[in-house]
């Protein structure tokens, strides 16, 4: 083990093709495991894996589930043999009881595309210990904010925390690939960078109120959400990189951000 202290991330992770593409998102995403220490282990949360509360899954070689329809064969075929570590589920549920958080464990749970796609090429090899952890509905940002600042103690233990989501998610309003973003996406992107980049967490928590378009970029808000997770999971006080965008299919925004 070392002592090594690894980021928090927010990764916009766009569609389960990225994984079978060459595009700007998946050699940026290819080159970031690389270009990070190695972490003794991931812990990550995703959109596509929420309850109402949080929960640690305890599997200790989780499935990939292909949660999506629609796509070519060779999506289907793709597998990410992650393995779980039970030492850490359970530190990671004692942390959060300490944090006044009530998790729960369950005994089998794979991992959703929201998980598998950024990390197959991260860390294609699949052999850094992985713990998924819920996205809980029942919290607020705030309080999404801090389950995020308990998770980011595990950073200092070298530990890497993922949070997978979207920075725009109107899968309604998507264009033809290469078509030029809308006002509506743009706006609001630049409203979550200016807030961010000056640390403006009260506002970025009221985002559904004062995000210009934020109904518009997030009809539902749980690829919004994993945001502050990762949020919390930074320090405070050091300002966040914003480390890669791209658009694609005009609206659908692929912002990943590093937080210290």
């Amino acid at each position: 083990m070392t002592t090594a202290t690894q980021p928090a991330l927010f990764i916009s992770h766009g569609s389960p093709m990225l994984p079978l593409e060459d595009s700007p998102t998946t050699r940026f995403l290819s080159g970031l495991g690389p270009s990070l220490a190695r972490p003794d282990a991931i812990v990550v949360v995703s959109a596509h894996w929420e309850t109402n509360e949080i929960t640690v899954n305890g599997s200790l070689q989780p499935e990939t589930i292909h949660d999506f329809s629609g796509f070519p064969r060779a999506l289907y075929q793709l597998d990410y043999p992650a393995r779980g570590d039970a030492a850490l589920v359970g530190k990671v549920k004692e942390l959060l009881e300490d944090g006044g958080f009530h998790p729960v464990t369950v005994a089998q749970r794979g991992l959703d595309h929201g998980m598998w796609v950024p990390l197959m090429l991260m860390y294609p090899q699949a052999d850094v210990p992985l713990l998924a952890v819920s996205l809980p509905r029942s919290l607020s940002a705030a309080r999404l904010v801090e389950f995020g600042r308990v998770l980011g103690t595990l950073r200092a233990q070298n530990m890497l925390i993922v949070a997978s989501g979207s920075y725009t998610h109107n899968l309604w309003a998507l264009a033809e690939e290469g078509s030029a973003p809308p006002a509506w996406a743009t706006e609001f992107a630049g409203w979550v960078t200016e807030k961010l980049l000056a640390g403006d967490r009260r506002s970025l928590q009221e985002w559904k109120t004062e995000a210009p378009h934020a109904a518009v970029n997030h009809p539902s808000d749980e690829h919004f959400r994993p945001l502050f997770v990762a949020l919390g999971a930074g320090d405070e006080f050091t300002p966040p990189r914003l480390l890669h965008d791209d658009w694609r299919m005009g609206s659908l925004s692929m912002a990943c951000w590093r937080f210290d």
